[in-house]
């Protein structure tokens, strides 16, 4: 935590990825703090029928971090249908997130979101900094480079967790209707 608001090189990395693990990490650690102490009630809550838990969200990030493994690390253009089998409900979440990512303690969140960012990060030390800006089409048939796909993987997190502040003064609001 000392170092967490430095962006700099980091030991084991080209000063790329060093730029890019010290942001992924701030995301992350900021993430956890948000959610370290949820109940399973808390991570399952859900404030309509449309809604998604935190728990869900927290399945979500592991699920957009091990499809962007597989789409830039594998230099691929899109998932395969039983790649996104595998990830899904966490992937798209919806009715079928709500109804298979329930009844897990922040441990289990915790502990996923741990062993995904770990094979990112020694697939990282791995990879050259130029790989980085490396181009393919992507979205709306737009370059863009892998500087950009991992920076979504952690821009996602950042929205999302906007989204369980909001979440969580939901559940304190609930808790005082009681």
């Amino acid at each position: 935590m000392e170092s967490i608001l430095i962006i700099d090189q980091k030991d084991g990395f080209g000063p790329e990825f060093g730029k890019l693990v010290s942001m992924m990490e701030y995301a992350r650690a900021t993430t956890i703090e948000e959610v370290k102490n949820l109940t399973v009630e808390e991570l399952d809550f859900l404030y309509d029928e449309d809604a998604n838990s935190i728990g869900m969200l927290l399945a979500h990030f592991a699920a957009v971090e091990k499809a962007y493994q597989i789409v830039t690390f594998e230099n691929r253009d899109d998932l395969t249908d039983e790649e996104v089998a595998s990830l899904n409900p966490g992937l798209d979440l919806g009715n079928p997130g709500q109804e298979q990512i329930n009844g897990n303690s922040i441990d289990y969140y915790l502990n996923h979101l741990a062993e995904v960012r770990a094979v990112t990060i020694e697939r990282f030390k791995a990879l050259p900094d130029e790989w980085l800006f490396e181009q393919t089409p992507f979205w709306w048939n737009l370059q863009a480079n892998n500087y950009f796909k991992w920076f979504h993987v952690f821009e996602d997190e950042l929205n999302h967790r906007g989204q369980i502040r909001i979440i969580k003064k939901m559940i304190k609001k609930a808790n005082k209707k009681r």
